[in-house]
């Protein structure tokens, strides 16, 4: 067998890459940021070669570390659940993956609720919007939005059908603070690498006309939602993302919101263990929470 660098060394490096930032992996590690970088260069020395480059705080992965990524996280994914395993019944770990822009803005401002309710379950959160293989990945719920294409070996949970509209700061409204779509379509628009789709989407959904799609693109939708937030133009954005936006009054939606035709699920293995099971009723009961979203009329002329 050949000889493995140092553990700490590969557990710096995955976190790193994983959450894109040497400050959030010292975090996650409980280490300084200066023993993260010095854990990746001892690596990349003993390997021979780079694994991530760019600013600390845009890392970017080399073909060398996109190689060795996946291998590492599902390497510890196995670690993890293997210790879980033998762990007393009063210390348990739940491994959730999420959309990432959900995760922010809607799960992690509410996890203090679970946590309270459960405080002898860790939930270790992972960012993801790829697919979904239970066979490969070890988490035990996968939080994803869709049309229904959904694994055959899941067990689906149902939280809420996604609702959409054009969100903007209250900076950008007209003098009233009325807005109506021929206001929008002098604005910039706002689109997501991920959704190139949602403007035309909306437009045929509430049969617009004459709607300039001139704008900037994000890679991130949350970078959007952030622009949108700044005055920069306007996203179209999931009312169940941006409610607590609307609330506070960071954006305002003046054309309401319509149905997507996509639905935010809760998907797990199926003879889940008890924290999973409890997990997941609590993602149901803040699902029902949830207030009804401004819907509106086609606007179109």
């Amino acid at each position: 067998m050949a000889r493995l660098p140092s553990l700490n060394a590969l557990r710096a490096f995955e976190a790193a890459a994983r959450l894109g930032r040497m400050t959030l992996a010292a975090e996650e590690l409980a280490v300084t940021h200066g023993a993260v970088s010095h854990q990746i260069k001892t690596l990349e020395d003993q390997l021979g070669c780079k694994l991530l480059d760019g600013p600390r705080n845009r890392l970017a992965l080399t073909e060398s570390g996109k190689r060795l990524l996946p291998v590492l996280t599902s390497a510890f994914e196995q670690i993890g659940r293997g210790v879980a395993d033998i762990s007393p019944s009063g210390s348990r770990f739940l491994d959730v993956s999420c959309l990432g822009t959900l995760t922010m803005r809607w799960l992690i401002p509410r996890m203090h609720r679970f946590q309270s309710e459960h405080p002898t379950i860790e939930v270790r959160l992972t960012t993801d919007d790829g697919p979904v293989d239970f066979s490969r990945r070890l988490f035990d719920v996968a939080i994803r939005v869709g049309r229904g294409d959904w694994p055959a070996d899941a067990q689906v949970t149902s939280l809420f059908s996604e609702h959409v509209g054009p969100v903007l700061s209250p900076n950008l409204l007209a003098p009233g603070g009325r807005s109506g779509s021929g206001d929008l379509r002098q604005l910039p628009k706002l689109h997501t690498q991920t959704r190139l789709w949602a403007w035309e989407d909306w437009i045929s959904r509430t049969s617009s006309t004459d709607v300039s799609l001139d704008g900037q693109k994000f890679e991130h939708f949350y970078f959007a939602l952030e622009a949108a937030t700044a005055g920069l133009g306007v996203a179209i954005a999931p009312w169940e993302l941006v409610i607590d936006d609307i609330k506070a009054g960071r954006l305002v939606a003046p054309l309401g919101f319509v149905e997507s035709g996509q639905s935010y699920v809760a998907l797990s293995r199926q003879g889940r263990k008890s924290p999973t099971t409890q997990f997941v009723r609590w993602l149901e009961a803040e699902a029902k929470l949830m207030p009804t979203p401004l819907h509106t009329k086609p606007v179109g002329r």
